[in-house]
């Protein structure tokens, strides 16, 4: 199944052209179009272009950068590991062979791949299931599906009663993988298709006619980037698919508005059909039932277990109406009969699905037992009335007692299923209802604002933030600056400093300042968005564990009607045959009805429904838990590989380290102000895009603390050296600002000082960048990327807890080494390229080990694949991301632990549930036998069996319930006050 792809935080793309003026915003003028529809109306393309040259993430960035820079760009993605560059662009700005010409420049071979095309091959579509009782059933809807020719991959959840299947859409639609799961015998709502388009539904007032119908469907499908139109006249229901870089849910409004002279109106449609409604409407379904079947169930124990012992009242009930047939049967009968067929409906339409599948599930057990006791009580009534000495006892109690009771436990276990995805439900709902969009004259002043639906937003919109208000939206900061506290989607607890150019996440909340922000991300592709997803697929994937549920479920029902029929049975023979004293048998009944009790106790006391929901519902929680505290687990695979993680292979920059290099010592060979110095170099070194050239640009502005963009002198005869540095002239001095090996290249001698402070600086963990002026050696800039606050105290713990940690780097053993030793780890590789950490990984796979890798760029992504765990740092690559099993979003080190210890909390609790499921069905069916009867004389009656089996779902609910008190090691807590000392 394709890993829902994961939003990188870090990513900024170059819309940042934004300036201050005075203390009123104001903006540039933004583009017309024409009246009423704000839209894109050109058609992007992609191209596929294959660079060579590129070795490292650096340049890769470069090229993305370069091609960011050119007209009529809407997206540029580059893999440095496929040396491949995707370009999604609009032709009437830009063409292939200036995108190509580009690449070029930049230093890099590019070719254009001509066989690339567009089409999808695979998509992946989300089906709710209802009707769904025991694993018996998700794995029947499951097998069903990955029969059909056309799907790739199918995904039943019992717990979230959704199916995820992934499909291709050449073959099958998902209209056909509909109907499939309604052959199955259940029922089957369409959640999503996966194709990439955003969808709204819209309240059209004024439908009346079909012509009106067909004028609004006519103008909306008119409209550029409108990909579907559903219209429902009786709900005044209107769903729309459309493409959101291209038109957007308010140009819809405006359309209809204007359509008709005023005489529609449309608003966003109520909310409902959501997996809250649905589990609501659920909720109350059973409730309804249950509330019911207790109007008739409390008579009839009230007259079969309560009135027979008051004077009086036992007297009418035992009146004779025809022969011995009394009152009291006649209303029991009457009382149970609605219970029975009614209220109980659902049992015998969810056993005949089964059993037309070849399969057997709870309710099946259900629908046996409480017919047993039924219809041989109508059996003794027809005697009882057609007798004169036939001496009959019901057992209508029974029956409509069962339902009562399984109806209850149904209604408690929905209850409890509700909270294990309570953290998705919180989620979905930090977005605000409202938001404050702004408008502006063609100078780019505002002149107006105005309130509107959140989900009204759309792509470039400039929406105003106050202080206490929740974000409405992704986008980046245009104006003002504030702290936002970002716990609520990244869990981390530290409000984060914005201002003009940071991103923001829709949901988080605004602390102090007010902020103006262009949405760049709305509606399904916002961060929130993906994170839903991200969580709901993991709670879809089932663990490995799960499949020994799944396998004992498809002969758990069959054996326990053979193992029902066989109780009764021998306990019929063994009355019939004088087996036992004849004082064993109640007064109340005789040999074949207590067989019948003690046949029916065993067939309703045992629970599937306990075993299925054991493994979904623990990773339901623990992925939820882990979400809310800044860990993304993908799914019950991940969980169950982490628990069992023993070695942990960390990448170090941008993982072990900040990941940001910053300057840290300077040294001068020639006699000249330190700031002259700096503007030199950074001049020369702006228009480089590597990490290194960037630290010294940003120390430069340190000494122009006054400007705010400041201007670097001009540059000419640059040229960058691949690997090496670069070369420029600055006000008419040659620079040559590189490593060693450059210098001697250009016959630059290095002295021994220099020498001997490159050394010092590698011992150090800093890189040593050398700086000529006109041919002369002129100064050295140590460089350092820092080393993350409490990493050496995460490997210690790491350790504590039986877990090696090794270090896998692409950064020379100098370097290497003095990280390593800073942050206590012993096991090094350095100067290694993707290939070589995925084979470490690997190598350490023979050993026996089971490997987490912890890392955060493009070349860590194949030792993510290889890997058992995959670790991916939050602020990281997408493909680092998309290739990992968990994300931490805060990239703390200390995530690493709480992934790892969640994960085995998570999986003692499956444990547990399990030894519950397995020891209540394995304590429980001898009981209902009677296996405690010729000793103690204790039976359990069938109802109360029904009650226990009830209580035995609940309480495996619970018990996963119970993970949502998960408290992280207390150790990390301190780690964290300490990170907040060094920042401070």
């Amino acid at each position: 199944m394709a890993t829902t792809k994961f939003l990188s935080f870090a990513c900024l793309k170059n819309e940042t052209n934004y300036e201050y003026y005075s203390s009123k915003p104001h903006y540039p003028s933004m583009p017309k179009y024409p009246k009423g529809i704000s839209v894109l109306t050109n058609k992007d393309k992609k191209a596929v272009f294959s660079v060579n040259g590129m070795s490292c993430s650096a340049c890769a960035g470069s090229v993305e950068k370069a091609i960011k820079r050119l007209s009529g760009i809407k997206e540029a993605v580059v893999d440095v590991l496929n040396n491949k560059a995707q370009v999604v662009f609009y032709p009437s700005f830009v063409n292939e062979e200036t995108i190509r010409e580009t690449i070029e420049d930049v230093g890099f071979q590019a070719t254009l791949i001509t066989e690339e095309t567009n089409e999808k091959t695979s998509q992946v579509c989300r089906i709710r299931v209802k009707g769904m009782t025991c694993t018996s059933c998700s794995t029947t809807v499951e097998s069903a599906l990955q029969l059909i020719p056309g799907v790739q991959k199918a995904q039943v959840a019992l717990a979230t009663e959704e199916a995820e299947i992934q499909y291709d859409p050449r073959i099958i639609t998902y209209n056909q993988l509909l109907e499939s799961i309604e052959d199955t015998g259940f029922e089957a709502i369409l959640i999503s298709t996966g194709e990439d388009r955003s969808k709204i539904l819209l309240k059209v007032d004024g439908l009346h006619t079909e012509s009106s119908t067909s004028i609004i469907e006519s103008s909306l499908r008119a409209l550029p980037g409108v990909e579907d139109v559903d219209i429902d006249p009786e709900l005044k229901k209107l769903s729309v698919s459309y493409k959101s870089d291209i038109i957007g849910p308010r140009d819809f409004i405006k359309v209809i508005e204007s359509t008709g002279s005023g005489r529609f109106k449309a608003t966003i449609f109520p909310e409902g059909g959501g997996k809250r409604s649905h589990r609501q409407e659920e909720i109350k379904q059973y409730r309804r039932s249950f509330l019911w079947s207790l109007v008739f169930t409390i008579p009839v124990f009230l007259t079969s277990m309560v009135f027979m012992y008051i004077p009086g009242v036992k007297d009418g009930l035992d009146v004779k109406v025809v022969n011995v047939l009394s009152v009291g049967e006649i209303l029991r009968w009457v009382l149970s009969t609605p219970v029975q067929f009614i209220i109980g409906r659902r049992f015998y339409s969810g056993s005949y699905k089964a059993l037309c599948h070849g399969s057997a599930n709870m309710d099946v057990l259900i629908a046996l037992g409480t017919n047993a006791a039924y219809f041989y009580s109508v059996y003794s009534v027809l005697r009882a009335a057609t007798s004169p000495s036939f001496k009959s006892t019901d057992f209508f109690e029974t029956s409509s007692m069962l339902i009562s009771f399984i109806l209850l436990g149904k209604y408690l276990e929905v209850l409890a299923k509700g909270k294990t995805s309570e953290a998705i439900a919180k989620l979905m709902n930090l977005t605000p209802e409202t938001a404050s969009l702004l408008q502006f004259d063609d100078e780019g002043n505002v002149v107006k604002e105005e309130e509107i639906d959140s989900r009204l937003i759309q792509k470039n919109d400039v929406i105003k933030i106050l202080p206490g208000a929740k974000v409405a939206c992704d986008g980046f900061v245009i104006w003002g600056q504030s702290h936002v506290n970002e716990s609520m989607i990244t869990g981390e607890s530290r409000p984060v400093a914005k201002r003009k150019g940071d991103m923001v996440i829709g949901g988080t909340v605004n602390e102090n300042g007010v902020l103006h922000i262009k949405a760049t991300k709305v509606g399904s592709e916002s961060a929130l968005s993906q994170i839903v997803r991200l969580v709901e697929s993991a709670q879809m994937a089932k663990a490995p564990v799960q499949k020994f549920a799944d396998r004992i479920s498809k002969y758990f029902v069959p054996l326990v009607i053979i193992l029902s029929f066989s109780t009764w049975l021998a306990w019929f023979l063994a009355g019939k045959y004088d087996g036992y004293p004849k004082s064993w048998i109640p007064s109340s009944m005789d040999s074949f009805q207590l067989a019948l009790q003690f046949g029916i106790s065993v067939m309703v006391i045992a629970c599937p429904c306990a075993l299925g929901l054991a493994t979904p519902t623990a990773v339901m929680v623990g992925t939820g838990v882990g979400a809310s505290r800044g860990v993304l687990i993908k799914g019950g695979q991940a969980l169950e590989s982490a628990q069992k993680v023993n070695c942990i292979v960390f990448d170090k920059t941008g993982t072990l380290t900040m990941g940001k290099p910053v300057v840290v010592n300077t040294k001068l060979f020639r006699s000249m102000v330190l700031r002259e110095f700096y503007e030199l170099v950074a001049a020369a070194e702006l228009n480089s895009e590597h990490p290194l050239a960037k630290a010294i640009v940003e120390y430069a502005k340190k000494f122009r603390e006054d400007e705010e963009n400041p201007r670097w002198p001009e540059v000419q005869n640059f040229e960058s050296i691949t690997g090496h540095g670069v070369k420029a002239v600055v006000h008419n001095k040659k620079l040559i600002v590189g490593n060693k090996s450059l210098m001697v290249d250009q016959g630059i001698s290095v002295p021994l000082d220099a020498d001997e402070i490159l050394a010092e600086a590698e011992e150090l963990a800093q890189t040593g960048i050398l700086v000529s002026i006109d041919g002369v050696l002129s100064g050295v800039v140590a460089i350092s990327d820092p080393v993350k606050p409490g990493a050496r105290e995460v490997i210690s713990l790491l350790k504590s807890m039986k877990v090696e940690s090794k270090l896998v780097t692409g950064d020379n053993w100098g370097t290497a080494n003095a990280i390593a030793k800073e942050v206590g780890i012993s096991d090094i590789i350095a100067e290694a390229k993707p290939e070589n950490k995925a084979e470490k990984v690997k190598e350490l796979q023979s050993l026996g080990k089971v490997v987490a890798m912890v890392g955060d760029g493009i070349n860590d992504s194949p030792a993510l694949v290889a890997a058992d765990v995959g670790m991916a740092i939050g602020a990281g690559t997408d493909i680092a991301i998309e290739a990992a099993d968990i994300v931490l979003m805060k990239s703390n080190l200390e995530d690493v632990i709480t992934a790892i210890d969640l994960s085995r909390k998570t999986f003692g609790r499956i444990r547990l549930n399990y030894f519950w499921a397995f020891g209540y069905n394995l304590l429980g069916i001898p009981i209902a036998a009677g296996a405690l009867f010729p000793s103690t004389g204790f039976r359990l009656p069938p109802w109360v069996a029904g009650a226990a089996m009830a209580a035995s779902s609940v309480s495996v609910v619970c018990s996963s319930l119970l993970l949502k008190n998960y408290k992280r090691p207390k150790k990390l807590d301190y780690l964290e006050i300490g990170a907040i000392t060094v920042e401070s």
